[in-house]
């Protein structure tokens, strides 16, 4: 009895569907998303955004155009570093914390990879953007070996 209870209950339920997150209009890069920007449409594309939850807040990469689906890359968090912009390096071992400063090659938000040019030694770097602003760069990366 409690299987032909489930068996009805699964005939009259909905079909579960897939939603994907849509531009509403067309926002131009490095705009943040407000819940205005974006929309839901009832189909499912892969490699996109399936909440608008999701989407809210960050920044967009690229131009959206109204009506498209918004992948996962066209997005990430908001930038807090410019091209340009004179940045701290920080590198860390152990006990030994050594600061340095840097020219930001590029734009980046919280946790992206940049590169940075060491201003003293005139060297191409790459680390991680920290909430703070500074570019924390380690050891055992390929990115503190020297370019030519």
């Amino acid at each position: 009895m409690l299987r032909l209870a489930f068996l009805v209950a699964l005939a009259i339920a909905p079909p579960a569907t897939a939603e994907t997150v849509l531009a509403a209009r067309t926002i131009r890069a490095q705009a943040i998303l407000a819940p205005g920007d974006v929309t839901l449409a009832a189909h499912e594309v892969p490699g996109t955004y399936v909440a608008i939850d999701e989407a809210v807040g960050l920044e967009a990469r690229v131009v959206l155009y109204a009506g498209r689906p918004i992948r996962i890359e066209d997005l990430g968090p908001p930038a807090i570093v410019e091209r340009n912009q004179i940045v701290t390096l920080i590198y860390r071992t152990g006990g030994l914390a050594i600061a340095a400063e840097g020219r930001a090659l590029a734009r980046a938000g919280i946790g992206d990879r940049l590169r940075v040019m060491n201003l003293a030694s005139r060297h191409t770097v790459s680390g991680h953007v920290r909430a703070d602003g500074t570019v924390s760069v380690g050891p055992l990366s390929p990115s503190l070996l020297p370019q030519e």
